[in-house]
């Protein structure tokens, strides 16, 4: 048989039928009137090829074909109900499922120890991947394809099919070794040329936003280390007179900063914002929606109903 043909509303008719042995009865189960009703079941007859139900004394009696439909019929229908229920409900304390995210060096370190212990809390059937070092377009492409459920970065390339929420910024700082010759003064543009300097280059490329901020002065500094973390760079700055240029909340979060201290940049630095990214696909999806609010949930200094952002009530389109 051509399922192309078949209606589900006849499926749902024939289930109705089957339980009260009654056109009107059948119709108001279901939300029908009874010539709706019996033109349903003249169009199942036609597309089954068999009468199904014929009047007896009692009301109307199944054939054989139709007794041979109602338990498959009845099972499918519960089970399509099942699924569309999952779709439009979601219960996080009894989910099964596993979330992937993709997120940037920087957002993993300062995400991760907020939202694990919300979802241990909250969701403990729920799990998830992180995709490390993602960049802004990397993010699209892999929210695009599907790897990714969400991103947290610094803003991605505009596009209308990728939606944003804020969720935090983040200032750069001059770190330096606590008794560092240049710790205890006001730290000038001269003195931190002055000084040798690993900076933090996750791409390899040698460059960070201090140089670019430099730049604009026409000067450079001399970059005498290049790592890819900056943990690395922490220790490095902790043990030598370098300066490193790193966010500020990575120091805080090291297990290094009695070690070090904290400096403004010898120039102006706009804090980097950093936002959650998804694909508007998934805009709807009720288990997307309660970890989209979860995620953000996590940063209650900006976000203070922290009970609606756990029911997904909450959202904010940011256009970096």
């Amino acid at each position: 048989m051509n399922l192309h043909g078949i209606d589900l509303n006849l499926l749902v008719a024939f289930d109705a039928l089957m339980a009260e042995r009654n056109v009107t009865r059948a119709g108001a189960r279901v939300g029908r009137t009874q010539p709706a009703m019996s033109a349903a079941l003249s169009r199942l007859r036609h597309v089954l090829r068999d009468e199904l139900f014929v009047r007896g004394p009692s009301g109307l009696q199944p054939t054989l074909r139709a007794l041979e439909l109602a338990e498959p019929i009845s099972a499918a229908l519960l089970e399509l109900q099942r699924t569309l229920s999952f779709t439009q409900d979601f219960d996080p304390a009894t989910a099964s499922m596993t979330a992937t995210l993709g997120l940037s060096s920087h957002a993993e370190t300062v995400l991760m120890p907020r939202l694990v212990p919300i979802l241990a809390q909250r969701a403990p059937g729920v799990d998830l991947r992180v995709q490390s070092n993602i960049g802004r377009d990397d993010a699209i492409r892999m929210l695009d394809q599907g790897d990714i459920d969400m991103a947290v970065g610094v803003p991605p390339s505009a596009t209308g099919r990728i939606s944003t929420a804020r969720l935090f910024q983040d200032r750069f700082v001059c770190v330096l070794r606590r008794d560092h010759p240049a710790a205890n003064a006001l730290l000038d543009l001269e003195t931190f040329l002055r000084f040798p300097h690993v900076i933090v280059s996750p791409d390899n490329d040698g460059l960070d936003v201090a140089d670019a901020a430099l730049a604009t002065k026409g000067v450079k500094r001399r970059t005498a280390v290049t790592v890819s973390s900056t943990p690395t760079a922490l220790r490095i700055v902790a043990e030598t007179d370098m300066i490193a240029t790193v966010m500020e909340s990575e120091v805080v979060q090291s297990g290094h900063a009695d070690r070090l201290a904290l400096q403004d940049f010898p120039l102006p630095l706009n804090p980097t914002p950093f936002v959650l990214s998804w694909h508007r696909r998934n805009d709807s999806h009720p288990a997307q929606r309660w970890l989209r609010a979860c995620v953000l949930g996590a940063f209650p200094n900006i976000w203070q109903q922290s009970q609606q952002l756990c029911s997904g009530m909450v959202q904010d389109n940011f256009d970096a």
